[in-house]
């Protein structure tokens, strides 16, 4: 390497490659079809920017195996479009980590690492053993949890009580929109 580098004797560290012109006529050997052979789809442009999962007009693979199958509304909760995903804590996580007498809620878990965000629902679950008196709030609870916590002397708080399943939602004749039935009546003579 020179002592002295200016712009007088600056140069690239390797040797650069001029630049494939091709279309430049027959003499250059990539002229007329420019190294793309024939017609084809390869000949054309934009052939070499296909989308992923593109098998050359072939149903694709996504499209020939078969589909979930179930009712895909949004009440459908674990396959339905507006799935929803709880973030699991399990008992032996809390006796692990927090003392007794402490106040668990979403800010404590998450100071605590044990759960990463609050963008998903909380469920604490019961697997382990609870010997401390902690009162919990989470948005909701196994049944076996719930009674862990309570046997140990402490609290289940949930913010979000889950809807009892056996009730179906009945809709009024007034949203239904029809007439309400009147009551009948008896004529005495």
């Amino acid at each position: 390497m020179p002592e002295d580098l200016n712009l007088s004797n600056l140069k690239p560290a390797q040797k650069r490659a001029d630049r494939k012109r091709i279309g430049r006529g027959l003499g250059s050997g990539k002229g007329r079809y420019s190294g793309r052979g024939i017609k084809g789809q390869k000949s054309r442009s934009g052939s070499h920017k296909m989308r992923a999962g593109f098998e050359g007009g072939q149903m694709p693979l996504y499209m020939r195996v078969g589909k979930q199958r179930g009712a895909t509304s949004k009440d459908a909760m674990p396959i339905g479009p507006f799935r929803t995903f709880m973030q699991p804590v399990n008992l032996r996580d809390l006796q692990r980590v927090f003392s007794d007498g402490d106040t668990v809620d979403i800010e404590a878990l998450i100071d605590k690492g044990l759960v990463s965000n609050t963008k998903a629902d909380i469920k604490i679950l019961g697997q382990g053993e609870l010997k401390k008196k902690l009162s919990v709030t989470a948005h909701a609870f196994s049944e076996t949890a719930r009674e862990k916590i309570t046997a140990a002397g402490g609290s289940a708080t949930a913010l979000r009580e889950p809807a009892d399943p056996r009730k179906k939602k009945r809709r009024s004749a007034k949203a239904a929109g029809e007439a309400p039935a009147e009551p009948e009546t008896t004529e005495e003579s």
